[in-house]
């Protein structure tokens, strides 16, 4: 018989001596599926990734035992492309917000000959934070949508959002 420490320096059945490992139960054995696809109760616990045909189909076991499936996980990652053209879309935005702002401060003179305040500010309140609404609304409604409606959707908020006054007064006015 050899000892613990001999143990790490030979492998299961060199000596011919069995091995000391318990027999696996059923949840430790592998479950087979059809090629390419996953099994229904396929898990991983923290610490491994699953690569391949069928990888999104595999849950995470939890440190407490329970096994999350993909479908509860609801975290879903943006591609690169994804990520470039939202922080792209976004400061274009921002700065449509800051155009509308400069725009809509620099036509208030012209604006209080016809509207009174109390008709003007609401409207460019509006006017600002049309932009963030806009980009907000998009994000929630199209999450579950292909990444082409929700590009589309945003860049269809580019045309329409342009902040006019700015565009045709522009900064120093006529």
């Amino acid at each position: 018989m050899t000892s613990d420490s001999d143990d790490a320096l030979s492998w299961d059945g060199d000596d011919g001596v069995p091995s000391k490992a318990p027999a696996p139960k059923d949840s430790d054995r592998a479950v087979s599926a059809p090629r390419g696809e996953a099994p229904d109760d396929a898990a991983l616990p923290d610490g491994w990734n699953a690569v391949g045909r069928g990888s999104e189909a595999v849950g995470r076991v939890d440190t407490d035992g329970t096994v999350t499936m993909p479908a509860e996980q609801g975290a879903s990652h943006l591609s690169t492309a994804m990520l470039l053209t939202l922080g792209v879309v976004g400061g274009v935005y921002l700065l449509y917000s800051i155009g509308w702002v400069v725009g809509g401060l620099r036509l208030k003179p012209l604006a209080n000959l016809i509207v009174d305040d109390a008709m003007y500010v609401p409207w460019f309140v509006l006017a600002v934070a049309a932009p963030a609404l806009w980009f907000l609304t998009v994000w929630v409604l199209t999450r579950a949508k292909a990444a082409w409606i929700r590009i589309g959707l945003l860049l269809l908020g580019v045309v329409l959002l342009v902040p006019w006054p700015f565009v045709t007064v522009g900064v120093i006015g006529s």
